[in-house]
């Protein structure tokens, strides 16, 4: 059993145990409820009716949060030729091709999105193990393999505050709203896109009820229940 501290078990207590709250109220409780003397994530997690062995009921994308995820992305371009100047310009932190995948071999990972053109994908291939692992592997589903054209507009894209969302092995859809020190409009505005686009890439596999609940929480902080009709509703 997990032993929580004091101000945890406090926070949990300010919640209704049956009570399901509307998304502007999970989330003015989520930031009243904050403890840390750092500024927390508030993460959405969705428990789905989805089978993740099932290949038609996968369900992996991307959506740009209207107010960023509120941290510095660290972004790392894997490219060759000219498209390297192309990425340093458009603000990648790195940019390179053999030279980095020898030092990601070596243990360096310091960096959040991992970007590659696809004239590059027999080399970045052989990283799959080291960034699978992390969730980082390039893939096309969650538009990180593009063309060298495309470079400036999906590092763009990772600099507003791209997430990726993805099913689990457990069915749970897990996403970045923001941090506490966001207004309560800023990640509501946030919450709906995600909302938008994870209705929107509902499988053709999924059967019945897509979504079985919505629980809003914070990096510290208890599971907040969300009202799914009210939730599901944000989606336009």
């Amino acid at each position: 059993m997990v032993n929580h501290g004091k101000k945890h078990e406090e926070a949990l207590k300010a919640i209704e145990p049956q009570k399901i709250y509307s998304s502007r109220s999970a989330i003015e409780l989520a930031k009243k409820l904050s403890h840390t003397k750092f500024d927390e994530t508030v993460e959405l997690h969705l428990n789905t009716n989805l089978d993740p062995k099932r290949a038609d009921q996968q369900i992996r994308g991307v959506v740009i949060l209207p107010h960023g995820q509120g941290k510095k992305v660290r972004i790392l371009v894997l490219t060759q030729g000219e498209a390297i100047k192309t990425a340093e310009k458009a603000g990648a932190d790195y940019s390179g091709g053999d030279d980095l995948i020898k030092k990601i071999e070596d243990g360096w990972l310091d960096f959040d999105v991992v970007i590659a053109t696809q004239d590059m994908m027999g080399k970045v291939s052989k990283l799959g193990r080291i960034l699978g692992r992390k969730g980082l592997m390039p893939n096309p589903k969650s538009g990180t393999i593009t063309t060298p054209d495309d470079l400036p507009r999906v590092i763009s894209d990772a600099h507003k505050g791209r997430v990726e969302y993805r099913l689990d092995r457990t069915a749970v859809i897990h996403v970045v709203v923001g941090k506490v020190s966001f207004e309560e409009d800023k990640l509501l505005d946030n919450l709906t896109a995600i909302m938008d686009a994870i209705v929107k890439s509902r499988p053709s596999g999924a059967k019945g009820q897509y979504i079985k609940s919505a629980t809003l929480s914070t990096t510290m902080g208890p599971g907040i229940k969300l009202d799914l009709n009210e939730a599901v509703s944000l989606a336009s």
